[in-house]
């Protein structure tokens, strides 16, 4: 079962999101907090598999409280899916930095919801495709110098597949190799690249326009 904890100042928000975790036969709804401070708490206490996290919250905000939970400084990172009604670029951009393992708008539906779960429970990530080129292609930072990152012709393939948000099957099916490679591809990426999930890559990608 994929434990989840739910943080979102809005009591219905967290009813419906719990209705739809709970109605799923892999996926259970372990703890629900109200605002920041909570979710840390929370999340602490009860170790989830993945934390579904707004934004906006009293005492601490989600982004805060993303960083203590997800930060590159945690050493024991929660896997944190950013759910919320604003898709401010800022937001996006401190959301992945901060260690997110998704983001995805709160009006993308039940099917995402699920799928971003999944995938963060699975050591992928996922983001809203609404956001994924809208919003990541804006992040806009002039490349740094040694903008290849010392990856390989083929890794830099899968990157900029990644950062287009393809899964691990689309990919291999658009560069003609097995997952088991794709996987061998991404685990070198995150060695070379300092990144811990798929959204980490995509902003690196971004940052450095690789991805038209």
């Amino acid at each position: 079962m994929i434990r989840v904890l739910i943080a979102d100042d809005q009591a219905m928000v967290r009813t419906g999101f719990g209705m739809i975790i709970g109605a799923q036969p892999d996926m259970e709804v372990v703890g629900e907090a109200a605002d920041g401070v909570e979710a840390v708490a929370e999340a602490r206490r009860l170790k989830p598999d993945v934390a579904l996290m707004d934004i906006r919250m009293p005492r601490m905000d989600g982004l805060q409280a993303l960083r203590l939970l997800a930060g590159p400084e945690v050493t024991e990172p929660v896997k944190v899916v950013v759910v919320t009604t604003f898709d401010l670029d800022e937001y996006v951009h401190q959301a992945l930095l901060g260690g997110a393992a998704g983001f995805l708008l709160k009006d993308s539906g039940p099917a995402l919801l699920i799928e971003a779960v999944r995938a963060a429970a699975s050591g992928d990530a996922l983001v809203s495709p609404s956001i994924t080129v809208r919003l990541l292609r804006h992040l806009a930072a002039p490349a740094p110098a040694g903008g290849d990152g010392g990856l390989s012709p083929r890794e830099l393939d899968v990157v900029r597949l990644t950062a287009r948000g393809q899964t691990n099957a689309e990919i291999a099916g658009e560069l003609f190799i097995s997952v088991g490679t794709v996987k061998t591809h991404l685990g070198s990426i995150h060695g070379k690249l300092g990144t811990r999930n798929r959204v980490e890559i995509a902003a690196w990608a971004w940052e450095r326009r690789l991805v038209s």
